[in-house]
C-alpha cells in the first residue's frame, strides 16, 4: 500500500530581502505558490514591476511528496543563479514555493563563485523573513453506522487523532465525515474495518 505523505514544510507568507554586492543589487521575494500556474504569474509581475533590472532568476518547488522543481537562470551564467536559489529550498525543505531573485547589476561582474554566493544569499534571507509552517496533511472519510455504534466509533476517532468535519444522520444511522493525519490513516482503516455495520468511504478533500 502507497506510503501517504504525512507532512510539508513551506513559508506562512510571503517575504523579502536585499543582498548588495560590488554595488550590485540582489531583490528577493519568497512567494508561497500552490500551482506552476501561479507560479508563472508571480513571475511575469514582477518582470512586469522591474523591467529595467538586468536579470530575472528565480526557481520554485511545488507539490509533496515528489515536489516540482524548476529554476531559470535568466541569462547569468549557467546554474549560477535558479540552481543556488533551489537549493536553498532544498536546505530548507520546503515546497509550495516561489522565489524571484531580481538583480540590478552594479557595473562590477562577480564571477561564477560570487554569483553563487549572491543569489544564494538573497533567497536564504528571504526565507528567513519570513516563517516557516509544518502543515499535517489529512485523509478525509465519509462513515454511516447506525446509532448504537457512537460509542466504539468515538472510540476509533479518538484513537487515530481524527476529528469530525460533518455530522449528520437519517433515519438508519449515522453520516459524519472525518479527516485524519495522514501519519494514522492507514491504521484508521484497518480500525474502521473492524468494527461490524461501520461503512467507511475515502471521499476528496
Amino acid at each position: 500500500m502507497e506510503e501517504l505523505v504525512s507532512s510539508y514544510r513551506t513559508l506562512i507568507s510571503r517575504s523579502e530581502a536585499i543582498y548588495t554586492e560590488q554595488r550590485s543589487k540582489f531583490i528577493a521575494f519568497a512567494i508561497p505558490v500552490e500551482s506552476e500556474e501561479a507560479a508563472m504569474e508571480e513571475i511575469q509581475e514582477l518582470r512586469k514591476r522591474y523591467y529595467d533590472a538586468r536579470h530575472v532568476c528565480w526557481a520554485y518547488r511545488i507539490g509533496k511528496g515528489e515536489p516540482i522543481e524548476r529554476q531559470n537562470d535568466d541569462g547569468e551564467p549557467s546554474s549560477t543563479a535558479g540552481k543556488p536559489i533551489l537549493g536553498q529550498m532544498l536546505s530548507y525543505q520546503l515546497t509550495d514555493l516561489l522565489i524571484v531573485v531580481v538583480r540590478y547589476f552594479g557595473g562590477v561582474k562577480l564571477g561564477t563563485g560570487g554569483l553563487i554566493v549572491a543569489y544564494r544569499t538573497a533567497a536564504e534571507e528571504a526565507i528567513k523573513n519570513s516563517e516557516i509552517v509544518e502543515v499535517t496533511l489529512y485523509s478525509h472519510y465519509r462513515l454511516t453506522f447506525p446509532f448504537d455504534l457512537i460509542n466504539p466509533v468515538m472510540m476509533l476517532l479518538r484513537q487515530y487523532e481524527a476529528e469530525t468535519v460533518l455530522s449528520d444522520a437519517d433515519t438508519e444511522g449515522h453520516i459524519w465525515e472525518i479527516k485524519v493525519p495522514n501519519s494514522r490513516a492507514r491504521e484508521f482503516e484497518e480500525g474502521a474495518s473492524a468494527i461490524y455495520q461501520l461503512q467507511i468511504k475515502e471521499v476528496a478533500n
